[in-house]
């Protein structure tokens, strides 16, 4: 679907946060490549986010940036606003003995040792989740035999028209790393359930998560996590290795040698190199198992030969 690119004397509505122009992505994302913004919101609170949405032209494709550890940017950057919730959607709080409610942009880390001091189990897998809630909530995001729908009883989203809704875990028709979500809309907050439990005993519980990928997982790279889903009865990363793909490189991209369903950029990798990478791998894992990977890192944005026509290149999904 087409959007024109929003015109440099748009009428961009007023802000109590920040608003940049061409600002560039790279920065902000795990594998540190790709382009730019060509706007990059920092909202002050989810009115200020809701009071902009609704005024801004419909046509202005908006999407959410989370801590940017799932997602290739690609080189052509992004045409319209991209929204980042920074320190003010970041706090997590203990409402009772077993939930917590938590701002969009609160990092899985922040959300598991706050229910730990609370002595609230059963949220330890989120350590071991790079990215903040408003990702997990719109992903499903899980790990270690738990996922987001096991423990979210509602959340705060604002969709793409500015209007301010509360979601119940159920709304989100929740399936395998996806929700019911529309582009556009933007969780501000959630609230997750646990069970009462002794904080020695979750951190015991979160020590053995990190130790678990800390083994398996390339944690010191310039990485994007799991680059595939795993499809019904198989693991991603074991059809990828008999593909004969451990290692593989192409620029500045490799396959992980670690654990092959993780992209790393080696240096100086263009987000063309490690997107292409993964299709070279998509195609070779097709060949030899007759299984067709499906992306699990979110790609957006348009192809640096992209960048100069009207036009916003969208992953299919």
């Amino acid at each position: 679907m087409g959007h024109a690119r929003l015109s440099a004397t748009i009428a961009l509505p007023p802000v109590r946060g920040t608003l940049k122009a061409d600002a560039p992505l790279a920065p902000l994302v795990w594998f540190k490549a790709g382009g730019a913004a060509q706007w990059l919101f920092e909202p002050k609170d989810a009115d200020d986010l809701s009071d902009f949405l609704a005024m801004l032209d419909p046509q202005a494709p908006v999407m959410a940036l989370g801590l940017g550890s799932n997602l290739i940017v690609r080189d052509g950057g992004v045409p319209g606003v991209v929204v980042r919730l920074g320190k003010p959607f970041a706090k997590v709080v203990a409402l009772d003995e077993t939930t917590l409610t938590c701002g969009g942009g609160a990092s899985g880390i922040l959300v598991s040792s706050t229910a730990r001091d609370a002595g609230i189990a059963g949220l330890e897998f989120l350590r071991s989740i790079p990215g903040t809630v408003g990702g997990f909530v719109r992903m499903n995001g899980g790990a270690y035999g738990r996922e987001t729908r096991d423990i979210l009883l509602s959340c705060e989203v604002v969709l793409r028209s500015g209007e301010q809704v509360t979601l119940l875990n159920r709304d989100l028709a929740y399936t395998y790393r996806h929700s019911n979500l529309t582009d556009g809309a933007i969780v501000v907050s959630a609230t997750f359930r646990g069970e009462p439990g002794e904080p020695a005993a979750i951190q015991a519980e979160m020590d053995r998560i990190a130790a678990a990928r800390e083994e398996s997982q390339p944690l010191r790279s310039k990485t994007g996590g799991s680059t595939f889903k795993n499809p019904d009865g198989h693991k991603a990363w074991q059809l990828v290795d008999e593909a004969g793909c451990r290692g593989l490189a192409l620029g500045g991209a490799q396959v992980s040698e670690k654990h092959t369903n993780f992209l790393l950029n080696s240096g100086d990798a263009s987000s063309a190199d490690i997107e292409a990478l993964g299709e070279e791998v998509r195609r070779r894992v097709k060949d030899k198992s007759g299984i067709e990977l499906e992306w699990e890192i979110q790609r957006v944005g348009m192809f640096a030969d992209d960048a100069g026509t009207e036009s916003v290149v969208r992953a299919a999904k």
